[in-house]
C-alpha cells in the first residue's frame, strides 16, 4: 500500500469541521497568500459559537468578521447600550503648554458650558438693574463674566479634590485630573488658592455690601460637593449656589436688593438648575448607584419628566412675576415666551436614557439663558 493511499484513508477517518452553509462560499473562496504554520499559529475564534479557526485568516481575508457576521451588529449594539462619545482633544491639548494642561481641565476650561451657566443669572441681575431706556452697566457685565469664569473653576477644583475617590469609580469622571492622579491633591490646593486670589481681585471693585454678599457664596460653593452623600437633592443646593449672582449682579449695580424683584429672579435660577441639571444627573445615574451617591434623577426616576416639566412652569412664572414687578417692557414677555419653548422642547424630547442626548440638551440650556437676557434687555430698552 502506498504513502499517499495511507494518508487518504487516515484523513477520511478524521472529523470534518462543520459550518454553517452561509459561510462555505467565504470558505471555498479563500486562498491562503503563504503556507502557514500550523504548529505554532494562535487560534481564536471565529463566531458566536465553540469554534476556532487560525489567526492567519483574519490577516488575509478578515475572516473572522466574514464569517461570523456579528462585529458591526456589535458594534452598533454597545454603541446603544454605552452609548458613549469618544473623548476628543480639545483646544487644550493643541495650544497649551504640557504643564498647564492638567490645570486648564481641572477647572473645566475646555467646557465652557458650566461659565454660561453661572455667568446668566448675573447678566439677567445686571441688565435688569439697568434703567428704563438705557443699556446694561458694561465694566459689570465685564467683571461679572470674568468672576463667573474664576468662580466656576474654583468650584470644579474643589468638587474634583472632596469626590477624587468618587470620581475613579465612575466612567465619566475617571479621567479628572486629580482623580487620575495627573494633578496631586497638593497642587489642586495651590491651584484653588491662585484661583480664589484672582477671583477676589474682582470682588474687591464692587461695593462693601456686595463683596460680604459674595464672600457668602463661598459657603456654597465648598459645600455643595458634599450633599450628594446626604441628599437626593443636590440639584436644589447647586441651583442656590449658581445662581447666587442673580442677587449679586443686582446689588452690585444698586448697592443693596429690591425684594420683590431680585427674590423671583433668583428663585427662577434654582427652579432652571433643577431642570437642566436633573438631566445632567441621568448621565451618571447608573454609576451613581453603584457608588452609592445621590441625585434628583435617582429620587425622580421614571417621573423625571413630569417632575422638571413642573420646575420648568415654576421657573416661567417667577421670571414673569419678576419682569412684572420690574415694570419691564412688552418684548421681555416675548422672548420669555421663547424661552419657555426651549425649555418644553428639552423636556420634551430629551432622552433620559441616552448619555449623548441628555449632554445635548443640557448644553443647550445656555440658549435659554441668552433668550432671557435678551428679553430684559430689550424690554428695558422699551420700558
Amino acid at each position: 500500500m502506498t504513502p499517499f493511499r495511507v494518508l487518504s484513508r487516515a484523513s477520511r477517518r478524521l472529523p470534518k469541521p462543520s459550518l454553517p452553509r452561509s459561510h462555505l462560499s467565504a470558505v471555498s473562496t479563500y486562498q491562503p497568500t503563504a503556507k502557514p504554520n500550523y504548529p505554532n499559529t494562535p487560534l481564536i475564534p471565529f463566531d458566536h459559537k465553540h469554534r476556532w479557526i487560525p489567526s492567519y485568516l483574519d490577516s488575509d481575508l478578515r475572516f473572522v468578521a466574514h464569517l461570523s457576521g456579528s462585529s458591526s451588529s456589535n458594534k452598533d449594539e454597545n454603541h446603544r447600550v454605552g452609548d458613549d462619545p469618544k473623548p476628543e482633544a480639545s483646544w487644550i491639548d493643541v495650544y497649551l503648554p504640557r504643564q498647564a494642561r492638567p490645570y486648564a481641565k481641572l477647572a473645566r476650561l475646555d467646557k465652557p458650558i458650566g461659565t454660561w451657566l453661572l455667568a446668566w443669572p448675573c447678566m439677567w441681575s445686571i441688565t435688569l438693574a439697568a434703567s428704563p431706556g438705557y443699556l446694561p452697566d458694561i465694566k459689570m457685565l465685564t467683571l461679572f463674566g470674568c468672576g463667573a469664569l474664576l468662580l466656576r473653576g474654583a468650584g470644579c477644583t474643589v468638587n474634583d479634590l472632596l469626590d477624587r475617590d468618587i470620581d475613579t469609580m465612575v466612567e465619566r469622571t475617571k479621567l479628572r485630573p486629580v482623580a487620575s492622579g495627573l494633578v496631586t491633591p497638593f497642587e489642586g490646593l495651590c491651584f484653588l488658592g491662585f484661583q480664589l486670589l484672582l477671583g477676589l481681585g474682582i470682588l474687591l471693585q464692587l461695593n462693601n455690601y456686595s463683596r460680604v454678599l459674595g464672600a457668602s457664596s463661598l459657603l456654597l460653593v465648598f459645600s455643595y460637593p458634599l450633599m450628594k452623600r446626604f441628599t437626593f437633592w443636590p440639584q436644589a443646593y447647586l441651583g442656590l449656589t449658581f445662581n447666587w449672582g442673580a442677587l449679586l449682579g443686582w446689588a452690585a449695580v444698586k448697592g443693596s436688593i429690591d425684594p420683590a424683584i431680585v427674590l423671583p429672579l433668583y428663585i427662577s435660577g434654582v427652579f432652571w438648575t433643577l431642570v437642566y441639571d436633573t438631566i445632567y444627573a441621568h448621565q451618571d445615574k447608573e454609576d451613581d448607584l453603584k457608588v452609592g451617591v445621590k441625585s434628583t434623577a435617582l429620587r425622580f426616576g421614571d417621573s423625571t419628566k413630569e417632575w422638571i416639566a413642573g420646575f420648568g412652569i415654576l421657573c416661567i412664572c417667577s421670571l414673569a412675576l419678576s419682569g412684572y414687578n420690574a415694570e419691564i417692557g412688552w418684548p421681555y414677555y416675548a422672548l420669555l415666551a421663547a424661552a419657555s419653548g426651549q425649555l418644553a422642547w428639552q423636556i420634551w424630547t430629551v432622552d433620559l436614557s441616552s448619555r449623548i442626548d441628555c449632554n445635548r440638551k443640557f448644553v443647550s440650556n445656555k440658549w435659554f439663558g441668552a433668550i432671557i437676557c435678551s428679553g430684559i434687555l430689550l424690554g428695558r430698552l422699551s420700558s
